[in-house]
């Protein structure tokens, strides 16, 4: 398609530039009635941010978007510029987008007085109206508006006062576009305060010069909650000014929470065939939600979605590594892997004093041995439920019934039998070591059904044993990699290490 080049030619075409905000509202507006998705890969939005946030675009206000970190915000705030136009045209050469009908800048309105109608137009793609700028303390007013520039001032001998001299900053560079700045608060107060005139009047002056140059700009902004954030507060006439304030949150069911991982995480390896079950999920992402109501996390600072992400692509790569090392082309991660979470979360989780008092690592194995059981119990019965009262025999004595579900297995440990895995074992092996325990196999079958029986079969049958011992019914002993699950009254006596001792 050929599009016009010069004024003239863009005049003749009949084309109209809108403000940037009626673009974007009549780009949502379209979307909407086509049934076109408004920002694709944000989940759990939909009946929270994502209304509040169409609700701010018909209403062309300047947002600021709160919440605690991995909340997807800088995500959509680089969505918003999918609600652009494709391609716009701007006076060619221009720095600052000039529309070629109203140009503002000197460049533009010379080269427009003096060429008319065969003004140089080119088109610029929407990627290029946005801009981007993270608040750091250094941040200066001369990054955001510009300056004089004196050298440019020098060369071409103008006054200082001469729209000539002034070296534009990345705000004005975003005309007829959308700037986003993040982490408001850590953004000195007094640069704070340039932003006034953006945001009320829609335009830019330049040191203490008698410069105005109008925008036409949309502003988002992101923030933590100032209450997390000690660096700094954004002011309150700076928060008088912005528009609409959003707030974002985490998700809030699980399903949400293993669809994002899904989406983001690095689970794919090459050549080789992943199977994660159901169960593995559910327990990286029931960590996040046992840290966020933790004692011993700071809530303040909150869980970053990063995090499971991390957790799930360090188990998945323990159970890719395995494979590597016994030549196995099928991935399946084991609950023994577990641990090699851990680098995942020890430095994402800001631990108040409390919890700086038992070390990040410790923790951290709380959490996820408290995510095992939580996810245990969804699929199997509680080995805490209220047992039946105790029976009397023919002797005389009350005998205690025993457990339906889980007695075969406790009992098979209290006769002083012990099983050891590791991360390292065959399938084989694993498997071998697993079936050692009496009725676990019958169990596992009877509650998770449509599990393949080589390779998925045996990580679920330790998923049993592990939630036994979250649930304390039998002991569990972890020791370089190999994991020991062994009576628990007897491993009281014995004390932590002893089994290991004997080899």
């Amino acid at each position: 398609m050929n599009r016009p080049a010069t004024l003239g030619e863009l005049r003749a075409s009949g084309y109209t530039v809108p403000s940037v905000k009626d673009e974007l509202r009549a780009n949502l507006i379209r979307k909407m009635r086509s049934g076109e998705a408004l920002f694709p890969g944000i989940i759990g939005y939909d009946q929270t941010v994502v209304p509040a946030l169409v609700n701010a675009i018909l209403a062309k206000h300047d947002i600021i978007l709160l919440g605690l970190r991995g909340q997807a915000k800088t995500r959509i705030v680089r969505q918003l510029t999918t609600l652009l136009d494709e391609l716009i045209p701007v006076v060619q050469g221009s720095e600052i987008n000039d529309n070629p009908f109203a140009p503002v800048s000197k460049f533009a309105a010379d080269l427009v007085r003096e060429r008319g109608d065969s003004t140089p137009v080119e088109w610029i793609h929407r990627t290029r109206r946005y801009g981007e700028k993270l608040a750091t303390p250094d941040v200066t007013i001369a990054d955001l508006i510009g300056d004089i520039d004196p050298i440019k001032a020098a060369a071409q001998r103008l006054h200082y006062a001469h729209e000539g001299a002034i070296h534009f900053g990345i705000i004005p560079r975003c005309n007829r576009g959308i700037f986003a700045i993040n982490e408001l608060p850590d953004l000195q107060p007094r640069i704070q305060v340039g932003l006034f005139n953006i945001l009320e009047e829609k335009d830019v002056q330049i040191r203490g010069f008698n410069v105005r140059i109008p925008m036409d700009i949309m502003l988002v902004f992101t923030a933590n909650p100032e209450d997390y954030t000690n660096r700094g507060n954004i002011i309150s006439p700076l928060k008088d000014r912005i528009d609409s304030q959003i707030l974002t949150h985490y998700p809030r069911s699980l399903e949400e929470a293993i669809r994002i991982t899904e989406q983001e995480a690095h689970i794919a390896r090459e050549g080789k065939d992943i199977r994660v079950p159901h169960f593995f999920r559910e327990i990286v992402e029931q960590i996040a939600f046992e840290a966020r109501k933790s004692e011993f996390v700071d809530q303040k600072s909150g869980v970053s979605a990063r995090m499971t992400i991390a957790a799930m692509e360090n188990l998945i790569s323990n159970a890719e590594r395995r494979a590597i090392a016994i030549g196995d082309d099928v991935i399946v991660p084991r609950i023994c892997d577990l641990p090699h979470v851990l680098p995942g979360l020890t430095g994402k989780i800001e631990l108040v004093f409390e919890g700086e008092q038992e070390g990040s690592v410790k923790v951290s194995k709380a959490l996820v041995g408290k995510a095992v059981r939580e996810t245990f119990k969804r699929y199997f019965p509680d080995p805490l439920r209220k047992r039946p009262r105790p029976v009397q025999d023919p002797q005389g004595g009350k005998q205690q019934p025993e457990d339906p579900e889980y007695g075969k297995i406790v009992q098979w440990f209290e006769a002083g039998n012990k099983i050891e895995v590791s991360d390292a074992m065959t399938i084989g092996e694993y498997t071998k070591e697993l079936d050692k325990v009496r009725g676990l196999r019958d169990l596992t079958r009877k509650y998770m059904k449509g599990i393949e029986e080589h390779h998925e079969m045996p990580s679920v049958m330790e998923f049993v044993l592990d939630g036994l011992h979250q649930n304390s019914k039998i002991a569990k002993d972890e020791l370089d990699h190999r994991t020991a699950y062994k009576d628990m009254v007897g491993s009281i006596f014995a004390g932590p290490g002893k089994m290991y001792e004997e080899d």
